[in-house]
């Protein structure tokens, strides 16, 4: 279900308040992984379907589903009615009491889990709910330790941004936690000199097998990994991998939990992306897109072993807001919406379809896009500057004057882009018209003209 945003019209007192909400943002909003000073940030004023409307009344497309969690666009109607119709009834209980809509939307969500992923701890969040299966999965095996990639993200609170692989956490990173990072399968920028995908699933899988043994397998609690790595990059795991990653957790008495918090929920063309590789964790987190972030909500889903543990022994974790009613009821509506409109196997046909060949066609025509990856609606192009040399457009970590061009010109075109280091994500709503698609994709040939200019003669 596309929404018609044809008619969509933004009034002067819409602008007007705006220009308040943007004076009061500034007096009084601390804003997260800003200096505070310099930041300019954007002002919304409506939403609707696939797109949004600046403070000035700008109709932008959003290519980025926000965090890459508005799954299925903006004010989807049976998910706001769900939540109109919530709030008339209960708004909120504590989680020790049963509510219909928090039963209902854990039955929906292990319907949806592969394997014996049959019980759901509910948190309001991604980074609680990877902080929950690490504590989970520590108390299971008795052990501390907790492997986690480079260039992956789990989350912003303590310990979930120790486990995150990226610079985000080097200001709260002391070594303390009991966190192991070992390098990811990423074949376009191998760290074992791998020619092929072949040697880059045989090579990383040794190279993980060699950590557990050196790092000790009677220390080492739980492996923790994105089943596609989202604001890491996209890049897909090679053939191979995941099936492997899975036996050395099973080998070492590991426990093994998906992160799935971006990649899941339809985002990569299946319902979990672990689905993609048959895979079954022992733990797997999700949020984002359970409901689209209508209302905050994550979870962890619990296989048969790890409930058993907790059976008798109480958990010793949770949260004032665990299974908020009407955080659940948008679950619900969410994810009937997702099967009665065929969301999740849209998410695979455009991406087969439409964005796949269309990002293969705009990377041989473009000098400076290097490599183009992903599936379903999770996709992301890394620009260059030299394809021979794969140097990238902006340095890890950071952001350069090219891509500050090419964010400029993607904004210029009528887009609100997803773009972290040298990359720009294709991460629209699994619901967008294949007319919307187009068009952001045309957006995206222009400002790619521009990248161009940066690569090397």
């Amino acid at each position: 279900m596309s929404i018609d945003v044809s008619t969509e019209t933004i009034t002067p007192e819409q602008i007007a308040a705006g220009v308040r909400a943007h004076q009061l943002d500034k007096e009084h909003v601390f804003h997260s992984w800003q200096a505070q000073g310099p930041f300019a940030p954007m002002t919304i004023l409506k939403t609707q379907g696939s797109w949004i409307w600046d403070g000035e009344g700008n109709k932008l497309l959003d290519f980025s589903s926000q965090l890459v969690n508005t799954n299925i666009g903006h004010q989807h109607p049976k998910v706001v009615a769900a939540i109109q119709s919530q709030a008339a009834d209960i708004c909120t209980i504590a989680p020790q009491h049963v509510n219909d809509a928090r039963s209902e939307a854990a039955r929906l969500i292990a319907s949806l889990t592969p394997g014996d992923l049959d019980h759901v701890f509910f948190t309001n969040g991604g980074a609680d709910a990877v902080e929950h299966a690490i504590r989970m999965a520590r108390l299971h095996t008795g052990k501390h330790k907790v492997l986690a990639a480079y260039r992956s993200y789990h989350g912003g609170t303590h310990l979930a941004i120790n486990l995150t692989g990226d610079p985000r956490r080097f200001a709260s990173d002391h070594g303390t936690d009991g966190v192991v990072h070992f390098m990811p399968a990423y074949h376009y920028r191998s760290y074992f000199s791998a020619a092929t995908e072949a040697e880059e699933t045989e090579r990383a899988l040794r190279h993980l097998e060699d950590t557990i043994v050196l790092e000790g397998p009677d220390t080492i609690g739980a492996l923790i990994l994105e089943s596609i790595p989202g604001t890491a990059g996209i890049y897909m795991p090679p053939a191979g991998y995941m099936a492997g990653v899975r036996e050395l957790t099973r080998k070492y008495g590991i426990a093994y939990i998906a992160d799935e918090v971006m990649a899941g929920f339809g985002r990569a063309g299946q319902w979990f992306s672990v689905d993609h590789w048959d895979v079954v964790p022992d733990l797997l987190t999700f949020a984002k897109g359970v409901n689209s972030g209508y209302v905050p909500l994550g979870g962890v889903a619990i296989s048969g072993a790890i409930y058993e543990t907790f059976r008798e022994r109480a958990y010793p974790g949770g949260l004032t807001y665990s299974g908020h009613p009407l955080a659940c009821a948008a679950a619900v509506a969410t994810i009937t919406a997702m099967k009665d409109e065929a969301m999740v196997e849209n998410s695979a046909r455009i991406g087969a379809e439409i964005i796949g060949p269309a990002l293969e066609e705009l990377k041989a025509k473009h000098p400076s896009v290097g490599d183009v990856r992903g599936t379903g609606c999770f996709w992301a192009l890394e620009l260059v500057t030299n394809r021979e040399t794969r140097e990238p457009m902006a340095p890890y970590g950071g952001s350069s004057p090219a891509m500050a061009a090419v964010t400029g010109a993607l904004k210029k075109a009528g887009m609100l882009p997803f773009v972290n280091f040298n990359r720009i994500h294709v991460v629209p709503p699994l619901n967008i018209s294949d007319e919307d698609l187009r068009t952001g994709l045309a957006m995206l040939d222009e400002a790619l003209s521009v990248a161009d200019g940066f690569v090397e003669a």
